[in-house]
């Protein structure tokens, strides 16, 4: 029988976490000191480190620096959170309902102040703007507005068939990997004529969402501009002292 892939410090995750689903480790309790743990399993203290990292990210563990690492409680995990980005296909989806767009429109535009301050590019230089209405259940959710460097696009749009995530279009025919965010919220007037195009019931209230997406380097890839019902999308971030 070949050797395992798994990593080592890994399969020690495994056992120690089998050890704390077992009551073995309580709740609360403390781990023996890291010498004496990584003796017991047979391994070295950076793989045993390496391991308690990994229980540590999973919310199993915390450990306070000089004292000891100790059992807790891990916390359920928050739906929608602001913490991970989320293509808003995946956020209609998460929730069971059907996803669908409308609307949709592309056309080339000059890059106006706010939108080149975000991309870090100059005004003036050509943009795609990228338009549609996001549906949950036949329903308009979502008003995205998209604002992407022609310079990165080029025609993609124009030679590929678009729907769906533009995360995943982007990294698909772009080769470009969104890595993270920059998020900003707001709450806008109700007489803004984008907002209006959501408010399809007397008692929908609309959230903004401006955010600009860096790849891997982080470089700014495209600046995004959603209006959201809120009566149907709720987000929420966990914070911590």
């Amino acid at each position: 029988m070949g050797k395992s892939l798994r990593p080592s410090y890994m399969e020690i995750r495994d056992k120690l976490f089998a050890s704390i689903e077992k009551g073995e480790f309580c709740i609360g309790d403390q781990f023996p000191s890291e010498i004496e743990m990584a003796k017991s399993y047979g391994v070295s203290r950076e793989t045993f480190r390496s391991a308690v990292k990994v229980l540590e990210k999973e919310g199993r563990v915390v450990v306070k620096r000089g004292v000891g690492t100790f059992v807790t409680t891990p916390l359920k995990t928050i739906p929608s959170s602001l913490e991970k980005l989320t293509s808003i296909t995946d956020i209609i989806r998460a929730a069971s309902l059907q996803e669908g767009d409308r609307s949709e429109q592309i056309s080339e535009m000059l890059c106006e102040p706010e939108w080149a301050e975000n991309l870090q590019v100059k005004v003036g230089d050509p943009v795609i703007l990228h338009e549609r209405i996001r549906t949950a259940d036949g329903e308009p959710v979502v008003f995205s507005l998209n604002i992407i460097p022609r310079a990165l696009i080029g025609d993609a749009f124009e030679k590929k068939e678009f729907s769906g995530s533009l995360l995943q279009f982007i990294e698909k025919h772009c080769r470009v990997k969104i890595e993270q965010a920059d998020t900003e919220i707001v709450v806008p007037l109700h007489t803004d004529r984008y907002c209006q195009k959501l408010l399809v019931h007397p008692h929908t209230t609309v959230l903004l969402m401006k955010q600009v997406h860096y790849d891997e380097i982080n470089r700014p890839v495209f600046y995004s501009i959603d209006y959201l019902r809120n009566d149907v999308f709720k987000f929420m971030i966990r914070r911590k002292r």
